[in-house]
């Protein structure tokens, strides 16, 4: 269990750091062109997010992703106490990367999201789609080609962060990491709940969905 939790744990601060990194450089390189900086943040995430999952996924299942896990444990792939010990220490270990992230490009370590605005309407119904769609890249993967899972996840979100309006959080301990830092890839904190109860919401929709779905040969 411990390296289990410890995989979890490294794993979701490296995805932050991955997340508001190339967030930070993206934006300092591209001269106020909002365009490169994003496209620049979505390759490095899904680059970060293909090496996590391939060397993590073994120890843990690589989900550093409260969503994930909620998902595998409505499916009964994980045990309660294994769920109820990976999100905490996603949650936190996500913010500890966001604050390692300050400190490697000498800004506050302390601070949180001022300027990103992240609600509406079609935000939430970004979100939604977001999350939906990571489940059923994952599940989907699982279930046709389990060892391409980790390329399919790193492709899926870096297309997602082009086409959803809210460039694709679809995790919670994500969510609530980059309302810790008022950078390119922050969010205004007030908006982090509205973002996090979709999330949750779908998570049970995609499971009735997904399991109807890939139930059969």
């Amino acid at each position: 269990m411990i390296r289990k939790i410890a995989a979890e744990g490294l794993g979701t601060s490296l995805l932050l750091i991955g997340v508001v990194g190339s967030g930070i450089m993206g934006e300092s390189l591209a001269d106020g062109n909002t365009a490169i900086a994003l496209l620049a943040n979505a390759i490095a995430t899904g680059c970060m997010l293909y090496v996590i999952i391939t060397v993590l996924g073994p120890i843990s299942g690589a989900h550093f992703n409260p969503a994930v896990t909620l998902a595998f444990y409505l499916r009964g792939n994980l045990d309660r106490a294994t769920a109820l010990a990976y999100v905490p220490t996603q949650i936190i270990c996500g913010i500890l990367g966001v604050w390692a992230t300050h400190f490697m490009f000498d800004l506050p370590i302390l601070q949180a999201s001022s300027t990103m605005h992240r609600t509406g309407i079609s935000q939430w119904w970004s979100e939604g789609i977001a999350t939906f769609g990571l489940l059923f890249v994952i599940f989907g993967g699982i279930k046709s080609r389990p060892e391409a899972v980790p390329a399919l996840i790193a492709m899926y979100i870096t297309g997602a962060y082009w086409f959803t309006s809210s460039t694709s959080f679809a995790n919670p301990a994500v969510t609530i990491s980059r309302g810790f830092s008022d950078t390119f890839a922050g969010i205004y904190p007030g908006h982090i709940a509205a973002f996090i109860v979709v999330q949750v919401i779908v998570v049970f929709v995609a499971h009735k969905t997904l399991v109807a779905l890939f139930s059969g040969d």
